[in-house]
């Protein structure tokens, strides 16, 4: 497999874990495959692949006390581009995946988190905390009775 087919590969893995969360929050199957790890170990395989045939003796020296030009010029590498892609990907749907159990422990709307964290993790990530806090700051009620219907909803 090229590093090519690998990187669209990975691309293409993710996208049925973010939908499963977007599109079907409460269904039960979402429910079965998010509490897996295994997606997570299959990317970080890959990650580690890359990582590996990406590291030469001057890219271990440049990434061990990382300058801004060194990093510029270690991603020019189409390999270490591609780990670096994949390196996204794994921690945004981990991301996406936390958030998406917080939304299902608490019964706080997550859908927009979890979009904006697909497209750019850390800004869907803020997103939650916000939603969290406007949601526990202004409807603490609501909360709670949200949380009661998710946790019933978990039961069955």
């Amino acid at each position: 497999m090229t590093i090519s087919q690998l990187f669209n590969a990975a691309n293409l893995f993710v996208l049925p874990f973010w939908a499963l969360m977007i599109l079907l929050p409460n269904w039960k199957v979402t429910r079965q495959i998010m509490s897996s790890y295994l997606p997570f170990v299959l990317l970080a395989g890959a990650y580690l692949y890359l990582f590996i045939s990406s590291i030469t003796p001057e890219n271990a020296q440049a990434l061990s006390n990382p300058q801004l030009a060194d990093i510029a010029r270690f991603f020019t590498d189409e390999t270490a581009a591609a780990t670096g892609w994949i390196h996204f990907l794994v921690m945004d749907l981990f991301v996406g995946r936390w958030i998406y159990w917080e939304g299902q422990k608490t019964g706080i709307w997550t859908i927009h988190s979890l979009a904006l964290c697909l497209f750019a993790g850390p800004m869907g990530l803020l997103s939650h905390i916000l939603t969290y806090w406007i949601a526990k700051t202004f409807f603490p009620k609501s909360q709670q009775n949200e949380t009661v219907n998710a946790e019933e909803k978990a039961a069955s």
